[in-house]
């Protein structure tokens, strides 16, 4: 049964959007602790307390950054009547894992427990997983298209993408590519507000999120490489040529790539490898989770689809428990296509962004011929294009992004 004091999809809820994630983590709740992870200021605070405050009657959040609250955790001062114990950033607590395994062994008959950090959670602490069948884990995404228009998923595995009609579309893609897809530019749409907010978003990231929980020694390097990074973007990413622009050790870089990958600044694809082809098993390509700091137009277009495609395949995984994966296609020849989504390891569809060119790319022919690809799409920033020639859907960017999540 729906709960009548859950906002709509999409809707309106304490002067912001409800999103995407809401009824799937409240749902999870009833049985497990739900981890949400997910970069700094993409909403994951406003998402935790507006599900405390929708589906229950006595929340109660906590906050490892805050002083009073630290010590109510270390002290295991936690109000016995809450029914929900949100924790934000406590896995700066080096004991976090053991103190939650704890809790919720004692009490998850008393609270529900919905657990947020800036940094992958999964991943975090590596070893023993203590927690190991005891929760859920979501990673929280920016806005995307069909989230901002307020629509649900609708997506089907091994199914063509369903596209919205909607006059809307093209001015939400057209502010998507030019604020990104985070709540506060995103919601505010003014130039000042975005550049503002990249600018301190970089700086408290490595300055706060990173160096709490990194021994990291050289602070300020890495504040550079997540400068320069946004320059990898689309590109084939080495470590050995940012090695020597930084003079540092290949283990170094590669820590530091690492580190910020952990922390949602950027992240990876990697090439697919099959049998019917010459595959190219060597660098990914990188992509920021906040496109709108591109300065390149074509390079931004190709960011903001990766992004809405990876938050699909996460969106999958996540909530549906599908094994999807995003890759990019290039063989030994160097022909190559921008993206491929698989399930189980079988391509699904892939797609290419061809920025204003509308001829049917012939390496995405190429390799839906070899990969024997179910669908494939070409996508062009131009409005209004809709049509397939050469088993190749050709079509709007905001169209296309509008049939993922």
């Amino acid at each position: 049964m729906e709960n009548p004091n859950m906002p709509a999809y999409g809707g309106s809820a304490e002067g912001g959007k409800t999103r995407y994630l809401y009824p799937y983590i409240a749902k999870d709740l009833v049985k497990k602790m739900v981890f949400v992870g997910g970069p700094r200021q993409v909403g994951k605070t406003t998402l935790a307390k507006l599900i405390g405050k929708g589906e229950y009657q006595n929340p109660l959040y906590l906050n490892w950054d805050n002083r009073d609250d630290r010590k109510k955790i270390i002290a295991g001062q936690l109000d016995y009547e809450s029914d929900l114990l949100i924790f934000d950033e406590i896995h700066k607590y080096k004991q976090w894992k053991n103190y939650l395994k704890g809790e919720f062994d004692k009490n998850k008959d008393k609270h529900n427990y919905l657990i947020t950090g800036s940094a992958r959670l999964d991943l975090y602490r590596r070893g023993g997983d203590s927690l190991l069948g005891r929760y859920h884990y979501y990673r929280l995404h920016p806005f995307s298209l069909r989230e901002a228009l307020g629509i649900e998923p609708n997506l089907e595995i091994g199914q063509p993408l369903k596209f919205v009609k909607s006059e809307k579309i093209g001015g939400i893609f057209r502010d998507l590519l030019a604020f990104g897809g985070f709540p506060e530019p995103f919601l505010e749409k003014n130039e000042i507000t975005a550049r503002r907010f990249h600018s301190e978003r970089i700086d408290r990231l490595v300055r706060e999120d990173i160096r709490d929980l990194e021994a990291v020694r050289d602070i300020s390097a890495l504040q550079i490489l997540a400068e320069i990074l946004p320059s990898k973007v689309g590109s084939l990413f080495s470590l050995n040529a940012l090695r020597e622009d930084f003079g540092v050790a290949h283990k170094t870089i590669s820590l530091w790539v690492e580190i910020l990958e952990r922390f949602y600044y950027h992240f990876r694809i990697y090439p697919f490898t099959s049998s019917v082809f010459k595959s190219l098993r060597k660098e990914p390509k990188i992509y920021l989770w906040d496109w709108s700091q591109l300065e390149d137009r074509a390079a931004k277009l190709e960011n903001i689809v990766a992004s809405h495609l990876l938050k699909a395949v996460h969106f999958l995984r996540d909530v549906y428990g599908y094994k999807t994966e995003l890759y990019f296609l290039r063989d030994r020849d160097g022909k190559e296509v921008d993206f491929l989504v698989t399930v189980d390891r079988k391509p699904w569809f892939a797609a290419e962004v061809k920025s204003k060119d509308k001829t049917v790319s012939k390496n995405l022919i190429y390799f839906a011929g070899k990969l024997r690809l179910p669908y494939a799409y070409q996508i062009t920033e131009d409005d209004g294009v809709d049509f397939e020639k050469d088993n190749v859907r050709v079509v709007s960017a905001s169209k296309f992004l509008s049939g993922l999540v």
